[in-house]
């Protein structure tokens, strides 16, 4: 699977960004989608997942109440990231990531696919 993400950049604290992942080749073997950050000097973090299939989303505190995961399968075959009232601790690389995997979504091992990162600055 390929996976190419997109929709990031610059936007003052309280503002909105919308990511997309495109994702193609061997789509139907996908089981879960998710959305990774990593800011400078720290770990890649987990944000947010979504069942392919079964549209069952997952959040991370820090994304719940104000991140909104969701897909678009055939023919668009994109995962979208909502992120509204964004604030400057949001800002990092983020990645989308595609697993065959059911296990636990917020396990970054789990994921075999990942696309170029996007960069989200939020200035306060």
């Amino acid at each position: 699977v390929q996976l190419q993400a997109s929709g990031g950049g610059l936007v003052q604290a309280g503002g909105s960004l919308r990511l997309s992942c495109a994702a193609s080749g061997r789509v139907f073997s996908m089981y879960t989608m998710g959305w990774f950050r990593q800011a400078p000097g720290m770990e890649r973090e987990f944000v947010a997942a979504i069942g392919w299939r079964g549209g069952r989303t997952y959040y991370a505190d820090s994304a719940q109440g104000r991140f909104t995961i969701s897909s678009r399968d055939n023919p668009e075959n994109t995962v979208y990231l909502q992120m509204n009232n964004l604030k400057p601790e949001d800002t990092a690389i983020y990645y989308c990531a595609a697993s065959r995997s059911a296990a636990n979504p917020t396990w970054r091992h789990i994921y075999d696919s990942w696309g170029l990162g996007t960069q989200v600055t939020v200035s306060s």
